[in-house]
């Protein structure tokens, strides 16, 4: 009885008592995107931005102060992507100088395939100039020499954009090494993410059952909050710095 059961065993065990049978469907792929409409530009790398702004042999360079209302709020015209592709958005304001339009532009000669992919600048080069006095100085003796320029930045600013025959996580990894690098909070971002953002936004503006918004309590001043917001806070509630 012991070797019968055994040997039963044996054979159950064994591969070759089963059978299997492969059955596959078909599969539909969407189609692949059609890329005849993008044309490459000659020189598809970005450009080279002057560390310092030319000015008139006979022009003395123009001190300024600081205008942070440059760098409030949310921007309003340069907000879209012009290619419909990638890019990288500011989510803060801030300032950017030379150096940070050189690290960005090395990163995507380095990584960019000039065959099929080409980059463009959504920013001015540094203009405004940033004034600093040696270390040790007295206070007075007026305004200090010009350290460097920068280009202010507000909030929803597109910084630089990425095109081409491409999809969007063959430039993620760029975009992001360049996002995590800049001196304000950014993002990168394709056309399809900011679409759905902005649905998304919408969406929560029209469903919200919560009356109590930070605008409905600001305009009603409740708990006495009007002495301590600022006008900024009045006119985004609260939405930007």
């Amino acid at each position: 009885m012991f070797p019968r059961t055994f040997r039963l065993s044996i054979g159950i065990l064994c591969p070759k008592t089963f059978q299997f049978s492969m059955n596959s469907g078909i599969k539909y792929f969407p189609p692949p995107k059609n890329y005849d409409d993008i044309e490459i530009p000659e020189r598809p790398r970005l450009r080279i931005y002057d560390k310092v702004p030319l000015y008139p042999p006979n022009l003395k360079p123009p001190k300024m102060q600081k205008r942070l209302r440059y760098m409030r709020g949310p921007e309003q015209l340069h907000n879209t992507l012009q290619l419909k592709q990638y890019g990288i958005v500011a989510t803060s304001g801030g300032r950017l100088r030379h150096e940070h339009f050189e690290m960005a532009r090395l990163q995507v000669a380095r990584r960019l395939d000039m065959k099929r992919m080409f980059g463009i600048w959504r920013v001015d080069p540094p203009w405004q100039p940033v004034t600093k006095k040696g270390q040790g100085q007295r206070m007075g003796g007026g305004k200090g020499a010009i350290d460097h320029y920068v280009t202010p930045i507000k909030s929803g600013r597109i910084i630089l954009e990425i095109a081409g025959k491409c999809e969007y996580a063959e430039v993620h990894d760029m975009l992001r090494i360049i996002a995590e690098r800049l001196p304000f909070k950014a993002e990168p971002v394709s056309q399809e993410i900011m679409d759905k953002k902005i649905a998304d936004e919408k969406w929560v503006e029209e469903n919200n059952q919560n009356k109590y918004t930070l605008k409905y309590i600001m305009q009603n001043n409740m708990a006495g909050c009007h002495r301590y917001l600022s006008r900024y806070d009045h006119r985004w509630h609260g939405k930007y710095v």
